[in-house]
């Protein structure tokens, strides 16, 4: 299954403990041996490949067993300054993002408005 904006929240957490359990099986570990190796308990292994919620961090933990935490590079990927954001900011770092203008209250000009 692909993992695309179209699923809900559940069924991409599924696919993602069951592609979790094929790099186990893969690697010939079981759930205990991946656990222990994370350092997370075997019950939180089980809850991950069934589809349930966890921490980040226990993730990162058994991304790093299975050998796919470089994969995390591909997912949020560094952005880089566009070159007009370095000519308007003369090489400063952008903190702020400028949100969005509230819309104004006038009316707008129509012809025939100009008396």
């Amino acid at each position: 299954m692909k993992i695309e904006g179209l699923l809900t929240d559940e069924a991409i957490l599924a696919e993602l403990g069951r592609r979790f359990a094929q790099h186990r099986l893969e690697l010939q570990l079981t759930q205990e041996m991946l656990a222990e190796q994370a350092g997370v308990s075997k019950r939180t292994v089980e809850r991950v490949e069934a589809g349930g919620t966890t921490q980040i961090s226990t993730m990162i933990r058994i991304l790093r067993v299975l050998g796919l935490l470089d994969r995390l590079e591909t997912l949020v990927p560094e952005t880089g300054p566009r070159p007009m954001d370095l000519l308007k900011l003369k090489g400063k770092v952008r903190e702020r993002a400028s949100g969005k203008r509230k819309p104004t209250n006038e009316i707008p000009w129509k012809w025939g408005d100009e008396a």
